[in-house]
């Protein structure tokens, strides 16, 4: 009985928390869902459309119900795929590049090497500065055709200065992004070859094992769960992915889908259309991660 009752007076504790969580995360939800398959612009307002009363929503010239309309204009944009095709693209190449480039310089910190402790808190920072900080610096620092650093550097070679964000958007923003998402992967990385058994090294170093031989069938193996956790919270995250393309101003060329949503809310002036696209990027968002989750699963129980 003691169990018993201890385990109710836990629930009824827990249960503010839970109820918060819950309205927290299903509001916005539900609100998301009802205005997509309302016909609401607020170039043309109908206020009777973003009430909650049924009776103002039905009338003659159906102005407010427009039932999946909104996401079957959403779908068949071209627009749509081609901010599917850059999300994939930026999601991809920026792991090719943190992953990979993670790998090399976890092995790289995990050495005595001078001065380790500042090279690693000078790797790591990148991670801690916001999106939008991070384009205003590549944009204005970095990668301006005139004065920035990248274009001081290729006049210094005798080559002409790169219009990045004119020429090659895409490349410009997954430069960004993998520059701040490197430390990420290198720290996990890092962290998981540290655990790796000496006495395993020792003993492949007096068989003379050779270095290439000794990462591929040792060292990979040994860091494969972390990299498929690396894998997945990155995904995550990278779906996301808006303020650089905002920043920069990139949306025409390397707009993903987070910016197509944007372009439909906020300058459009289209709220069914932009929620319609928003419970499509929760789909999708939703669907990759039962893939990744799989995946992780299948990885973390060899």
């Amino acid at each position: 009985m003691a169990t018993q009752h201890m385990r109710a007076v836990g629930r009824i504790a827990v249960a503010p928390s839970v109820i918060a969580l819950l309205l927290w995360m299903i509001v916005p939800l539900a609100m998301t869902l009802w205005f997509s398959v309302l016909r609401y612009n607020l170039l043309d307002p109908n206020p009777a459309c973003s009430l909650l009363d049924p009776a103002q929503l039905f009338d003659a010239a159906n102005r407010c119900i427009a039932g999946t309309s909104n996401y079957y204009y959403f779908l068949t944009d071209p627009a749509f795929f081609s901010a599917m095709t850059n999300s994939l693209v930026l999601v991809g190449l920026v792991l090719l590049i943190s992953v990979g480039g993670g790998i090399l310089l976890a092995i790289l910190l995990d050495q005595a090497i001078f001065g380790r402790n500042v090279v690693r808190l000078m790797i790591i920072a990148p991670f801690f500065v916001m999106p939008t900080v991070s384009a205003l610096v590549w944009k204005n620092m970095m990668m301006n055709p005139v004065s920035g650093f990248l274009a001081w550097i290729t006049k210094s070679l005798g080559l002409g200065a790169v219009d990045w964000f004119a020429h090659y958007p895409m490349t410009a923003i997954v430069i960004m992004v993998a520059w701040q998402w490197l430390p990420f992967a290198t720290l996990i990385l890092l962290t998981a070859l540290q655990s790796f058994d000496e006495e395993q090294r020792e003993a492949a170093q007096m068989d003379g094992t050779p270095p290439l031989s000794f990462f591929w069938y040792m060292i990979l193996p040994h860091l494969a769960r972390p990299i498929t956790v690396v894998i997945l919270i990155e995904t995550i995250f990278l779906l996301n992915v808006f303020a650089e393309i905002y920043v920069t101003g990139s949306g025409g060329r390397a707009g993903n889908l987070p910016y197509l949503v944007y372009h439909y809310g906020l300058i459009a002036n289209d709220v069914g259309g932009a929620s319609a696209g928003g419970i499509v990027a929760i789909v999708l968002a939703n669907i990759v991660a039962f893939f990744l989750m799989r995946m992780i699963g299948r990885n973390l129980e060899r």
